[in-house]
């Protein structure tokens, strides 16, 4: 039987490692019955996943999600109920029967080359090297490019937050609610904070990552107990009680005289942590509060990004901290790609107009002149140049390195950041990072187009 949209489906949509299989695009799987019936399916192949290019006035990426991969790839099978899903969808009608011998006995048995999480990288370099049977590596496409991709975006979000406010900053991440969904969200807290950004907002990310969960209050609050009870202030009073340490949201009515009423409570003896301002001129506001509230921490929010917090420090606002959500989660997307590269030691390329790939397994070499990186080189694994960026971490299926912690990767995005020319870090017109081919990479790309020549004539 087909299934049918005329079917009440499920309704919940959630997502649990049993799942991680058919978490695919349907290519994946037809490719893979191909390939099966070809009998070229345990033929050892090579994919490489990276960008073409960088998010405009992006200078560069910080790579994250490995984490997420490596665990997708060691619960990587297929349920007997998975399988007969997969039949009786009837696309499989003429795959080959040894294909779902293959899928009933199959797990990820191979290797992954990648760079470590929090480096630095640039266009066209690889993130990750997937080196596997041919169905293997195929069949994870989808999944790799869903939690490198996004991770990616928002931890190089959070990065450029981080070195645009400065090291004194206080960073929270709010952007749950305006995730693509509720396990991007959970994705994004940890891809923030391991780029360094203090805290997240999100209960579930924060104690599943070992954080302490941060956030102030709504002006729902505000509005509420003020009409039950009488005054704004009675809202402050209220929830400072049962909450002493949390910053109160001042600007549901008139912020400069919520700051003014607050002020006196101060003088009385009010212990109070901070205020949050959420809307209006910022700069004007923050200077008012200040004078008003001054050992008082200030905290900012409303679609906040590192253009804004860069207009808002050249202003001289009075800002100690910001709230970041929307812009932080959502955004120009890092439209990352995985391609074969090598298939039974023979390297292939792509040659599509504005979509040529470079052919072979392929190593990223960094060099730097004292602390800082000066230039990248593009080679063959078979190279030795600089500093290697992609390490081994996982063999024949199996993790070979202890996972890291957030503040191992945080230091990494750090020191990483930190190393780039100031040029590649700047927010508009970023200089490009040089990066370079290898002579031994140029010489394979044009041996290999040329032996591929023969593929279509």
């Amino acid at each position: 039987m087909t299934p049918s949209l005329d079917c009440v489906p499920t309704q919940e949509l959630t997502l649990t490692a049993e799942d991680y299989s058919l978490l695919t695009d349907l290519y994946q799987l037809t490719m893979a019955a191909c390939y099966t019936g070809e009998g070229l399916e345990q033929k050892w192949a090579s994919f490489e996943l990276f960008t073409r290019r960088l998010p405009k006035d992006f200078g560069y990426l910080i790579a994250m999600g490995l984490a997420q991969a490596l665990e997708y790839l060691e619960n990587l099978h297929f349920s007997p109920t998975q399988i007969s899903a997969l039949k009786a969808t009837g696309i499989f009608t003429n795959a080959p029967e040894n294909f779902w011998t293959l899928l009933e006995s199959g797990h990820f048995t191979g290797d992954v080359w990648a760079v470590p999480e929090g480096t630095a990288v640039f266009a066209n370099e690889p993130l990750l090297r997937v080196e596997a049977p041919l169905w293997q590596a195929q069949l994870v496409e989808t999944y790799l490019l869903n939690t490198l991709n996004f991770q990616t975006l928002v931890a190089t979000r959070a990065a450029r937050l981080r070195d645009i406010a400065g090291t004194s900053a206080t960073l929270l991440e709010f952007g749950t609610r305006r995730a693509f969904s509720p396990q991007s969200s959970l994705w994004a807290a940890r891809a923030a904070l391991a780029a360094g950004l203090d805290s997240t907002s999100n209960v579930l990310a924060a104690l599943q990552l070992g954080s302490q969960p941060s956030g102030t209050m709504a002006h729902s609050l505000v509005m509420a107990i003020a009409a039950m009870e009488g005054t704004e202030d009675q809202a402050f009073t209220a929830f400072h009680r049962y909450f002493p340490g949390a910053p109160l949201l001042i600007d549901t009515y008139d912020t400069v005289a919520a700051a003014q009423r607050l002020s006196e409570k101060v003088q009385a003896g009010m212990q109070l942590a901070g205020v949050r301002l959420d809307s209006g001129d910022l700069v004007t506001l923050s200077k008012q509060v200040r004078s008003l509230l001054p050992g008082v921490s200030i905290f900012a929010s409303g679609d906040i990004d590192e253009w804004e917090i860069a207009k808002l420090k050249a202003s001289g606002a009075e800002i100690d901290g910001y709230g970041l959500g929307t812009r932080l989660v959502t955004g120009t997307p890092v439209n990352g790609v995985y391609k074969i590269v090598e298939i039974a030691g023979i390297p292939v390329m792509k040659q599509s107009s504005g979509k040529a790939t470079y052919p072979g397994r392929k190593q990223v070499f960094r060099s730097f002149e004292g602390n800082k990186a000066s230039k990248d080189s593009l080679g063959l694994v078979t190279e030795t140049h600089a500093q290697p960026l992609l390490q081994l971490v996982m063999q024949q299926g199996k993790r070979i390195q202890p996972p890291e912690t957030l503040a191992q990767i945080r230091d990494r995005t750090t020191k990483s950041v930190a190393s780039l020319p100031d040029t590649v870090r700047q927010l508009d017109r970023p200089i490009p990072f040089p990066v370079e081919i290898s002579p031994a990479l140029q010489q394979l790309t044009e041996k290999t187009r040329l032996a591929e020549t023969t593929v279509t004539a």
